[in-house]
């Protein structure tokens, strides 16, 4: 698994890749999921990808002190800008394995993937 979404993502400078929200699904992705935007838009118009955690940008530091930096995360927003920031953020702290989902949910919902509102 890991080496195939690797394969599909592309390298950003800021020390995270881009995937596609079909190539997150065609890889078989199964690492954490990590929404960050605010809970209103977790559980609004264009819910958010099975399994999501929230974790609003704004409190992502402190949360993700105590996450493993070896496991693979995907971060995912509305639009893929904010989770982008998040990704480069936690590069910065020493997360190696870290995908930001391209497009964000906008793409996601656009490709008819399955989504919760809950």
């Amino acid at each position: 698994m890991s080496h195939l979404i690797e394969t599909l993502s592309v390298a950003q400078p800021g020390g995270y890749r881009d995937v596609s929200p079909t190539d997150v699904v065609r890889a078989g992705y199964h690492g954490r999921v990590i929404d960050v935007r605010e809970p209103g838009e977790f559980t609004g118009e264009l819910g958010h990808m099975l399994r999501a955690e929230l974790v609003p940008l704004s409190t992502l530091g402190a949360v993700a002190a105590s996450w493993n930096q070896e496991q693979p995360i995907l971060l995912v927003c509305r639009s893929g800008a904010r989770s982008a920031r998040a990704a480069q953020f936690l590069a910065g702290l020493g997360f190696r394995k870290l995908y930001n989902l391209a497009g964000g949910m906008l793409a996601h919902q656009a490709a008819g993937l399955p989504v919760s509102r809950s």
